[in-house]
């Protein structure tokens, strides 16, 4: 087969420490054709402007570009203007992708006619409380049927982690939303299905990835999920579901038993009801886990659930008012 050229692109801010092994990570892939590299640097604190500069000045293939915002979409999509190849990679600067990545993404690509290719979002910890995350990062019960955290057969999906697209795709659809701070990647997949095109979930491009090291910025991640995941629901009609409404109804549940058990006793049987299912799915969450992660796994299960159910609830009317979709509402 023919294997054309591809473009890497990478938003990049504070990654003084790590920016040169992922730019070396990226360029070592085992793939026949061309690559360059387009980092999207934004106003970072640390030396990460110098570094990159470094890099660019030592390899032709690498290109930098400014981000003057810092945001994710807004570096994406200043990446993907300074890019030149038809083939269009994301990658995040602490992905660990295997060695044939790009190599296995350009070939679904062409098998599929797909205009978005992408994998497994594989969470892995070092730590006991890593470990445990992981686990329920992995697990239906933490996280739903969606594929790229769970792993299943290959086709068509909603959305994908980071991915490998078709520049036609990119442009038909105008790239990524820079209103959306968080769920770009997912509202734009939405753009591409409604627009005629196909994302495409392939099970061999699996990336690692090392979950929050701490209860509170786990916390915190997922009630910024939750409360961008209700933006796209406000904005994209239809693409709300049970799995997206259990964390808030869960959460609605717990605190309604919580409150309303100091005025009758039964409705403590809720919050308990909760803590007990929880406790239980962990059990074969745990298997070949270190001892120390097995109780912390209830604890992840919950920190994500309530969290997310969080940010889902109180996510404000106006948030992503500046989105495209909602402009376009407006006129």
């Amino acid at each position: 087969m023919s294997w054309p050229p591809v473009s890497v692109v990478m938003p990049v801010l504070n990654e003084e420490r790590h920016l040169a092994a992922a730019v070396e990570h990226v360029l070592a892939q085992e793939y026949p054709g061309e690559l360059e590299v387009v980092l999207g640097v934004g106003p970072s604190t640390d030396r990460t402007r110098e570094v990159a500069d470094a890099i660019a000045a030592a390899d032709p293939r690498v290109k930098v570009v400014d981000n003057p915002t810092g945001k994710t979409p807004a570096g994406l999509n200043a990446a993907i203007g300074a890019s030149s190849h038809g083939i269009v990679a994301r990658i995040d600067g602490h992905a660990m992708m295997p060695s044939d990545y790009l190599r296995v993404a350009v070939e679904t690509l062409q098998e599929t006619g797909a205009d978005n290719v992408g994998g497994i979002m594989a969470a892995e910890g070092t730590t006991p409380w890593e470990k445990a995350v992981a686990a329920a990062m992995t697990s239906k019960v933490g996280v739903g049927n969606a594929r790229f955290h769970t792993g299943g057969e290959g086709g068509p999906a909603d959305t994908v982690y980071l991915g490998v697209f078709q520049r036609s795709a990119l442009e038909r659809v105008g790239g990524y939303d820079e209103a959306f701070l968080r769920a770009q990647d997912w509202e734009m997949n939405h753009r591409i299905r409604t627009s005629g095109g196909t994302v495409w979930f392939q099970p061999r491009m699996r990336v690692s990835y090392r979950p929050r090291r701490n209860v509170r910025l786990l916390a915190k991640q997922y009630f910024h999920y939750g409360r961008w995941r209700r933006v796209v629901a406000r904005q994209h009609k239809g693409t709300i579901n049970l799995r997206y409404l259990a964390p808030p109804v869960a959460l609605a549940g717990v605190l309604a038993g919580l409150v309303g058990g100091v005025f009758w006793w039964p409705l403590f049987l809720v919050p308990a009801a909760y803590a007990a299912l929880v406790t239980a799915a962990s059990v074969p969450l745990g298997r070949g886990l270190p001892a120390a992660s097995l109780p912390q796994i209830p604890l992840a299960l919950a920190t994500m659930h309530m969290s997310w159910g969080a940010g889902f609830i109180t996510s404000p009317p106006g948030l992503g008012a500046d989105s495209r979709t909602a402009q376009a509402a407006r006129t």
